[in-house]
């Protein structure tokens, strides 16, 4: 079946495969620009839930869902979980996410993605700045119904975890599976990072450090954030395209084939 299926891929007028590659294409755009509209308006309505304090129900009942009834101190699980999401959460630390930001930055340099090494840092940059005056201007205090399981300095809302983590591995994620040669590859790519971004947000929730809505705020404002900057990449690159593409038409040059996926 398969060798019949490329058979007629093979056969397919060079139209029609353009056709789908172009829909498959603006698929992609218009799924990102939906979580980016998507992730700010869904901010939008938690920052508005958590200043109204319509949220702590639902905080309290999450965090307290999370311990033992008879020892707030004491989380679900075994030891070996607590030790695991202990792990898991410095995924989403400043000193990961950054060192992570500048090895990805070296190799866009390395590769001359000029375009897609500056918006890497602008993503990074302005993810962290904009989370940070967040937490100023709410100031939300960290949950004091359970125990803290590891160490906290800052204020809580939105979590800078799940927001970053989502700016990162959301970010890195898209810029991968922009070259990724096929879309099974595209697919592994961006739910690995998803993945990520979800198993780093839970943590900060399990570990008490954060109420459940810190953890959401972030991760729909980190994936909007993430999604526009993608957005921006990937328009600058079509633009330098159509830029090489009129040129060479006027030096008599047939132009190159639709960008991939």
């Amino acid at each position: 079946m398969a060798s019949i299926g490329a058979r007629l891929r093979e056969l397919a007028p060079a139209g029609h495969r353009r056709w789908r590659e172009f829909n498959w294409s603006q698929f992609v755009v218009l799924a990102a620009v939906c979580v980016c509209a998507g992730g700010l308006f869904a901010f939008a309505r938690i920052m508005d839930e958590v200043a109204e304090g319509e949220t702590h129900g639902f905080d309290q009942a999450i965090l307290l869902a999370l311990r033992n009834p008879a020892d707030r101190a004491d989380p679900i699980g075994p030891l070996w979980l607590e030790i695991m999401m202990r792990d898991y959460t410095s995924l989403g630390s400043h000193a990961v996410l950054g060192l992570m930001g500048v090895l990805a930055f070296g190799y866009l340099m390395l590769v001359r993605k000029h375009l897609s090494a500056g918006m890497l840092v602008v993503s990074f940059a302005g993810g962290m700045a904009l989370n940070s005056l967040l937490k100023f201007g709410f100031a939300r205090p960290r949950p004091d119904l359970v125990a803290h399981l590891v160490e906290v300095h800052t204020a809580s809302f939105p979590s800078g975890h799940a927001m970053l983590s989502a700016v990162c591995y959301l970010t890195l994620g898209a810029l991968l599976a922009g070259v990724a040669p096929a879309r099974r590859y595209k697919t592994y790519i961006l739910a690995t990072a998803i993945g990520l971004t979800l198993l780093v947000g839970a943590s900060r929730i399990y570990l008490g450090v954060h109420w459940p809505t810190d953890v959401l705020a972030g991760w729909c404002l980190g994936a909007a954030w993430a999604m526009a900057c993608w957005l921006v990449v990937r328009g600058g690159v079509l633009w330098m395209q159509r830029r090489a593409d009129r040129a060479g038409a006027g030096q008599g040059v047939p132009p190159p084939g639709p960008p991939p996926g």
